[in-house]
């Protein structure tokens, strides 16, 4: 367990090193230089640029002078909160498809539970995203286009977490505002979501309809275990392992189906305004928003690899 944990950490060390290195290089594409280094060497630079990083002098934004971490850490919960809501509707239906798939092998429900999500596989987020909005927005009303919360609500920004402001907040509109505010999550996070998945539930349903030809499975089943008991306590924990390595793999797709997302449904998030940030050729603007996003994929699949590993028997076995 500690060696695998140890090569994790390395792992993450040089994803980390190889994004600043990447970073660095584009700040020095910027027309006027982003920090002002006491050296000419460019190794010498590159460490020097890492103090700058450490101290929190990211920089000032080349369009308005703005502090490049400030701007950043604003925009930054409204990306978390979607992101964590996105991953949670990806997960959870992505398992519950997968498992009633597996469950009903063969059948019709598999069939069609496959088929839908072979063509929601195949259909690009930003025209799934401008469909959920002609039908649940603009044809039956149901919810909002864009934005965080109804103009007519003020929330104070406190944590800057939507939902968590209008719980505290102490204005008279009570639950409406955290009912309002959830009701513009929907559907920005069903369109980040989809294509992770559409991929957890056939992977899901691939490992179930494996795992339920062992043979421990054949003898919980002579035991008179119903179905769903074998499926969901003895055959789904077995399944657990590679499922999170696979939902490790899904934080890369949400974070590049983020920025079309954010665009789309004009949430005020990182993609949204790393995305203006590229058309203006903003630089330092265009380097936070790098190391940003890149490094929640770095800390999520650390965090999901250190889970996968501790489920594995193997690794926790002492040598």
């Amino acid at each position: 367990m500690i060696g695998a944990l140890l090569r994790l950490l390395l792992t993450s060390i040089v994803s980390v090193f190889g994004l600043t290195l990447l970073t660095f290089f584009i700040s020095r594409q910027a027309s006027s230089p982003l920090h002002f280094y006491r050296s000419d060497n460019v190794f010498t630079q590159y460490f020097e640029y890492l103090g700058f990083l450490f101290k929190g002098d990211w920089g000032k934004s080349s369009l308005n002078g703005s502090d490049v971490l400030t701007e950043l850490l604003k925009h930054f919960p409204a990306t978390f909160e979607l992101l964590i809501f996105a991953l949670f509707i990806a997960i959870f239906f992505g398992l519950l498809l997968g498992i009633l798939a597996a469950k009903h092998r063969g059948g019709w429900l598999d069939n069609g539970l496959m088929g839908a999500t072979l063509v929601g596989y195949s259909m690009p987020i930003f025209w799934w995203g401008l469909l959920l909005v002609l039908f649940f927005s603009l044809y039956l009303g149901i919810t909002p286009v864009a934005g965080r919360i109804d103009y007519q609500y003020y929330i104070k920004p406190v944590t800057r977490f939507m939902l968590v402001d209008t719980l505290i907040s102490n204005h008279h509109y009570g639950f409406a505002a955290f009912f309002n505010a959830l009701n513009h999550l929907i559907l920005p996070a069903i369109t980040l979501s989809w294509v992770p998945m559409t991929i957890m539930a056939r992977m899901t349903r691939s490992s179930l309809v494996n795992i339920l030809k062992f043979e421990y499975i054949r003898t919980a089943r002579s035991k008179g275990l119903s179905q769903t008991r074998i499926i969901w306590v003895h055959a789904l924990r077995n399944a657990m392992q590679s499922l999170l390595t696979i939902s490790s793999l899904q934080i890369s797709i949400l974070i590049t189906g983020l920025i079309i997302t954010e665009y789309i449904f004009a949430w005020p998030g990182v993609g949204n305004w790393l995305l203006n940030a590229v058309s203006r050729q903003d630089y330092p603007s265009i380097q936070a928003g790098i190391l940003a996003l890149s490094s929640i994929v770095i800390i999520f699949n650390l965090l999901l690899d250190l889970v996968a590993n501790y489920l594995d028997p193997k690794k926790r076995r002492p040598i």
